[in-house]
């Protein structure tokens, strides 16, 4: 539930995990700040369910293991923001989260366990390749790929360099027949 008498539709391009994200930025710049649950608890909702949409790159020293333990502390967090909470904002501020992990829990664990994004909206989660049957060796996505991700001769198949990969999607926009593919 987010605001009063609204309905949205959706389709399955539609990350929930990234729409409860979005819902959560939205809280943490509407919240007046007078109440700690309503705050803070907010704020670190917010900082979970921006590490579930990070890839492991993004990661440093012992950041897998604080996702997997803010992701466990994500429902108990979202009831006692509920419970404590003094105005309707705070009160229902979980609620996007709460019925996105009731009836989508399985996207979620997508994002936590198998780091992908099925609706394909998560960038950091996206996993670029060539389909050497399909690539001309035209060199077009390796001349436009910011990051030198992409290796191969002209006229040949060319070949992605997942650590060098930022998954910004460029290859993908300038590759024509369609030889780059998203997983």
């Amino acid at each position: 539930m987010m605001g009063s008498g609204g309905l949205v539709v959706m389709d399955e391009d539609t990350c929930m995990v990234d729409l409860a994200k979005f819902f959560m930025d939205f809280i943490q710049r509407e919240s007046c700040g007078k109440c700690i649950p309503c705050r803070e608890g907010t704020r670190r909702m917010l900082e979970i369910l921006e590490r579930i949409t990070q890839a492991r790159r993004s990661e440093t020293g012992t950041g897998a293991l604080e996702r997997f333990k803010g992701v466990m502390y994500l429902t108990r967090l979202a009831e006692v923001i509920k419970d404590t909470s003094l105005c309707g904002l705070g009160q229902t501020a979980p609620n996007p989260v709460l019925s996105t992990l009731r009836w989508f829990r399985n996207e979620y664990e997508e994002h936590i366990f198998h780091r992908r994004c099925p609706a394909g909206a998560c960038r950091e989660l996206l996993h670029f390749r060539i389909d050497p049957d399909l690539c001309k060796g035209c060199t077009l996505c390796a001349k436009k790929c910011p990051t030198q991700a992409i290796m191969g001769a002209p006229k040949s198949p060319h070949y992605i360099i997942t650590d060098k990969c930022i998954g910004c999607g460029t290859c993908l926009e300038v590759c024509r027949p369609k030889a780059v593919i998203v997983d």
